[in-house]
């Protein structure tokens, strides 16, 4: 079966759309010095203003407070002044759904209404929050269900930390008060910026989110714990190390530039050899131990024993892993699944040639919360009573 053809999509400059003139200030995704220069703006001396981000914070990223008032180490004054000018704000919950294995998938509901979708995923050894960076996205990757859907605008860094926020609520697991923030069991220990949209198209609020996320004072993720998925943005991949310095994931896929043009479009303007030579330095730049390439596995598209050892030959001096993620179908999809023996037969390639390739266990598929098949129930919605008008018109 050969791959569709799908158009390349030029990249897109999105802005968050701005505030009404009556909307407080949102704190959530300010960085430090932006809530800093906030407070200033209010009469905070600037003195107090270093001690003061410290403590709002805390309420805000240790203990997940939304109210002003609850902040019992700030006067009561001040809290009155921080609740005129400011306000805490999280996405929205529209509509949550569980899978039969305990995923959790949510669908959120941002500033302007737009909507973007989140996963968490239970393991017994961690909790994964998959999350997105743009309302829907501008590649058109064409066994990616979220590929489908055109890109809106990117999301601010408020709305990207703000989906950890969101998640951390519905799993209780903002500490008790009175209790250490750091005692408490971590329901969700690890990030992925593997949802909707792509992360380096969006790279300044998304550094910003994930330099809040890391705070030491806060969330307190490790850098180690964040892992970025990109479709091959070159030009960002030397940045993300030095500004963000997480783990890097790749959306790899194929293994010749002719089936990678089809499968992820954007190998037409940066192809298999930029990519790969960029790459080289990401865990020296990052301090990093590996980079993973992602790999979903199409029946008779990519899963050739040529391919594995085409993979093998191409990532060769790059420390790694390949993650092999059998196919997720979605309704209209071109594509099918490879067989199991098939991807058993493609790791036992890579894995003698001396690299890790675990087959990534699909999760959350009877909510269509699985790799690749992120995309806003209310979206398809609209695309198909579009789709019914078109039809009935013709």
């Amino acid at each position: 079966m050969s791959a569709p053809q799908t158009p390349i999509t030029q990249d897109v400059l999105t802005l968050p759309r701005k505030a009404a003139p009556e909307e407080k200030t949102n704190l959530v995704g300010l960085t430090r010095d932006q809530m800093r220069d906030a407070l200033i703006a209010i009469g905070t001396p600037e003195k107090q203003a270093k001690m003061r981000v410290g403590q709002v914070w805390a309420w805000i990223y240790q203990r997940g407070v939304r109210d002003f008032a609850e902040m019992t180490n700030l006067a009561k004054g001040y809290r009155a002044q921080l609740d005129e000018h400011f306000a805490i704000r999280v996405p929205e919950i529209v509509r949550k759904e569980v899978s039969t294995d305990g995923t959790r998938k949510y669908l959120l509901r941002i500033n302007g209404g737009h909507e973007v979708e989140a996963v968490y995923i239970p393991e017994e050894s961690r909790g994964t929050l998959c999350i997105s960076s743009q309302v829907g996205c501008t590649l058109t990757c064409s066994f990616c269900h979220t590929g489908t859907q055109r890109l809106v605008r990117n999301l601010t860094a408020g709305e990207i930390v703000g989906q950890i926020m969101v998640a951390r609520d519905d799993l209780g697991e903002w500490p008790e008060p009175g209790r250490n923030p750091h005692d408490e069991t971590r329901l969700l220990s690890n990030i992925v910026l593997m949802g909707m949209g792509e992360p380096l198209y969006n790279f300044d609020n998304v550094r910003d989110a994930m330099k809040i996320a890391m705070d030491g004072e806060g969330i307190s993720l490790s850098r180690r714990r964040i892992t970025l998925s990109t479709s091959g943005v070159v030009p960002m991949i030397a940045r993300t190390a030095e500004e963000i310095g997480c783990l890097l994931a790749v959306s790899f896929h194929a293994t010749t530039d002719e089936v990678r043009d089809n499968l992820v479009p954007i190998n037409k303007r940066w192809n298999i050899e930029a990519l790969l030579t960029e790459l080289k330095e990401y865990p020296r730049l990052s301090n990093s131990e590996r980079i993973t390439f992602e790999y979903v596995m199409l029946k008779g598209v990519n899963d050739s024993d040529e391919d594995a050892h085409r993979l093998v030959e191409l990532i060769r001096g790059i420390p790694a892993k390949i993650n092999l993620i059998p196919f997720n179908p979605w309704p209209g999809s071109p594509y099918e699944r490879s067989s199991n023996n098939r991807i058993r037969a493609f790791a036992d390639i890579v894995y003698k040639a001396g690299y890790a390739s675990p087959i990534r266990t699909p999760r959350g598929e009877d909510i269509m919360a699985a790799c690749g098949q992120l995309k806003s129930d209310t979206e398809r919605e609209r695309k198909s009573k579009r789709q019914i008008e078109t039809e009935a018109r013709a």
